[in-house]
């Protein structure tokens, strides 16, 4: 039986692939960022735009711009689909039959449905005629999407559109696992030559004349310089076989005796083949010659690659890139090209620093985030917007693996270069044992067991005859007295137990060799863990022993849980008042350990106090870092105080993370709806719900990034993060399982239950 969506559908007017064209490109690449943010609730269909009649349509709906009677015709048959919630057009004039495509009012004449236009030319200077002709267009709408702030200004000035109408959404960019051009050379067997590269639908308007003129020069002072013409010639301009500009690129190559240090690449290359090709680039070479080209994809790419640019002045690159990410050029200027190209080629470091200045810059502007801002206006525009809802990304272990050697998991990141030089922590192995064990339980994935032994060899490594353990280990695996003296080893000891415990609650899934372990280990820190004073520290060694107690009961272990939190009771006590239901005068970093806590100790002693305590600080908490309904971890730049107003920016995972899980053992324990209901809103965070509308991870690799801060991400991807956002991650998987499990057994067509 056909399985009838209920999605809302939001269709876009476009060319699309097969078309080979920057607006077919670009929708199928914004609709991706659209599914992968999205998909859960919303489905994109496309109209799609042809110059003829279409023997065999491939998409839900075809208009073919040389017959007017279709205009209309199409808009009805969009009508009648009663899923369609709006209409989003690539507008660009070439697209559309008529005096400045006006036939496309014949459409928006008939379309009953809310629409909104990306525009894809914003013409400055236009003569009256035009200027009435986009402002019609747009009164159809009261919505366009440009992409440059540059564009913007010309609506606004030289059309006079209203600017609560326009939105800025930066040409989307592919997000990629950063790397030196080194390594992606190997790949493609370059790795002697320094590579400069430019890419595209060929054409005049390319202008890579100017790039072969500049390169004599260029190979006097790099004679391995090898320059990459990537892309087919635009089909529109092969007429009966005859490709008249790139034969004349040819010529020009053969005339300055190039052969050696040109290399054609004459096919329409898929996105992840023309990536490798990018970061292979020590240079990328722009060389457009259309000074009223208002955006281009090609330039964003680059730069999202992390390639450093020489490019022509044009409104986006003269908007975008500035001093630390390349060097502007006159359009044609051979030589200015050449000295720019060359300044680059002497000086290594200057490259690697413009590469980490364009990389760090064009995140923001990923298709995913691209589609968090393009969604939040197009909830403006359309009915019932709380329909749409976020859908959660593939759980990665890419990067935690990248992370991890033989010893334990490295500290630190240099974006998602694993930084040997930070060493490894007992805090960092003991959340990623935690992480993997979660991991494991959720798919008995085999290859599973291999990071756990190694998370918890460090952490047994770590281990003190005493039974309490140090956190800092070098990269040769050596001690150091000051590192290990400077830190809050209470907190990383407690999180070991912590770690230890969730190894011990999987006795009936982990081979008994790894339980065992890590009972032994736990064992030998009762001692220790009797004397723990920190707040946090008894609540990161009270979730550890409250799983052991739970597999393995124990009435050592529950003394120590009420000993422990009997401490964090009388911290309570001292400093709670009416307005400020807290174990501290401030709050910091990881709060919902403490709530948690009490819960435990609630769970194993049944005393109400430990009950009240802990669902009266959990509401305070929930007041401070629910604003709206949506999450936001408190400021790490000055904490938050009892009777001072909280600092607002400077957010960190780890935050997100713990709140998640306390939300969750709440909701095992009482079932309230609400904490999971938080669960998702803070999840979310993750996922786009903040203040710069940005997800917080790399879902190529599933790194987590390092913090959100007022006007950017920190983009490293350190253990902390990372295993912070693969936690929040699974735990929301566990969730969606057990939600559906709430649904009655049915049967699969291999006659197994399953959970549907």
């Amino acid at each position: 039986m056909k399985t009838i969506s209920n999605k809302s559908k939001i269709v876009f007017l476009s060319t699309f692939p097969p078309t080979q064209c920057g607006i077919a490109t670009y929708t199928q690449d914004t609709i991706k960022g659209i599914t992968d943010v999205y998909g859960k609730s919303i489905k994109c269909e496309i109209c799609e735009l042809v110059d003829k009649p279409k023997d065999q349509p491939t998409q839900a709906f075809t208009l073919n711009t040389k017959n007017r009677e279709e205009y209309a015709k199409v808009a009805e048959e969009i009508n009648a689909d009663k899923t369609v919630k709006l209409i989003h057009i690539q507008h660009e004039f070439g697209l559309f039959s008529g005096n400045y495509g006006d036939h496309l009012l014949d459409f928006l004449n008939a379309i009953k449905i809310p629409v909104t236009f990306t525009f894809h030319s914003v013409i400055p200077n236009p003569n009256d005629e035009l200027r009435t002709f986009v402002k019609l267009l747009l009164s159809y709408s009261n919505s366009v999407f440009v992409m440059t702030n540059k564009s913007k200004e010309i609506l606004i000035k030289d059309y006079d559109i209203n600017e609560e109408i326009i939105t800025c959404v930066p040409h989307g960019t592919h997000i990629v696992v950063y790397e030196a051009p080194e390594q992606a050379k190997e790949k493609l067997n370059i790795q002697d030559r320094l590579v400069l590269s430019t890419f595209g639908l060929l054409g005049e308007g390319k202008n890579i004349e100017t790039g072969l003129q500049a390169l004599p020069k260029i190979i006097e002072k790099a004679p391995n310089a090898l320059y990459l013409i990537i892309g087919k010639t635009h089909p529109n301009l092969i007429k009966d076989g005859v490709d008249t500009y790139r034969d004349k690129l040819e010529g020009l190559v053969k005339e300055l005796n190039l052969q050696d240090n040109v290399r054609f690449i004459n096919k329409y290359l898929d996105t992840d083949e023309l990536l490798e090709y990018l970061k292979a680039t020590d240079i990328y070479m722009f060389t457009s010659k259309d000074p009223n080209q208002a955006v281009s994809g090609t330039f964003a790419y680059a730069m999202s690659c992390s390639c450093p640019i020489v490019a022509s002045k044009i409104p986006h690159t003269k908007e975008v890139l500035t001093p630390d990410s390349g060097i502007l050029c006159d359009i044609g200027n051979a030589d200015q090209f050449a000295e720019a190209a060359i300044k680059l080629i002497e000086d290594e470091n200057l490259r690697h620093e413009m590469g980490i200045g364009c990389f760090t810059k064009m995140r923001a502007s990923s298709w995913e985030n691209a589609a968090i801002t393009q969604m939040n206006t197009y909830k403006n525009l359309m009915k019932n917007p709380s329909e749409i809802k976020y859908s959660y990304p593939a759980i990665q272990l890419k990067h935690i693996k990248k992370l991890t050697t033989e010893l334990g998991i490295i500290q630190f990141s240099k974006i998602s270069i694993p930084d040997l030089d930070s060493g490894y922590t007992l805090d960092d192995n003991a959340r990623a044992l935690i992480a993997f064990c979660m991991h494991y339980k959720l798919t008995q994935d085999k290859d599973d067991l291999a990071y756990i032994l190694i998370y918890l060899d460090f952490i047994q490594r770590c281990q003190k005859p005493k039974g309490d353990f140090i956190n800092y280990v070098d990269q040769e695996n050596r001690e150091h007295i000051e590192q290990n003296a400077e830190v809050n080893l209470e907190d990383s000891n407690a999180r070991a137990i912590w770690a230890l415990g969730t190894v011990v609650s999987m006795s009936d899934l982990l081979p008994e060799a790894i339980t065992k372990k890590a009972t032994r280990c736990l064992l030998n820190s009762l001692k220790w863990a009797e004397n723990i004073q920190s707040p946090r520290s008894i609540g990161f060694a009270t979730k550890g022993l409250y799983l052991y107690h739970s597999t393995i009961p124990n009435l050592y272990v529950a003394a120590i849980i009420n000993k422990l939190n009997a401490k964090l009771l009388a911290n309570y006590e001292d400093t709670a008042t009416e307005d400020w239901q807290w174990f501290e005068n401030y709050l910091t970093y990881g709060n919902g350990i403490l709530p948690e806590s009490m819960l435990y100790a609630y769970l194993i002693t049944n005393k109400p106090v430990y009950k009240k305590v802990a669902l009266d600080s959990l509401d305070f908490l929930i007041s401070k870092t629910f604003i709206d309904g949506n999450f936001k971890a408190i400021s790490n730049q000055s904490w938050h105080h009892k009777g001072s107003e909280p600092s607002e920016y400077g957010e960190q995972p780890i935050d997100v993370t713990y709140t998640i899980q306390t939300l969750n053992a709440f909701y095992n324990a009482f079932k309230t709806p609400d904490y999971k209901k938080k669960m998702k809103a803070a999840f979310n965070w993750f996922l786009g719900k903040n203040h710069l509308n940005q997800i917080m991870y790399n879902p190529v690799s599933g790194g987590g990034y390092d913090g959100l801060e007022k006007h950017n991400v920190n983009l490293n991807q350190g253990a902390e993060s990372t295993v912070c956002f693969l936690t929040a991650r699974l735990l929301m998987e566990k969730l969606a399982i057990s939600q559906s499990r709430v649904i009655p057994l049915m049967k699969s067509r291999t006659g197994l239950a399953i959970n549907s």
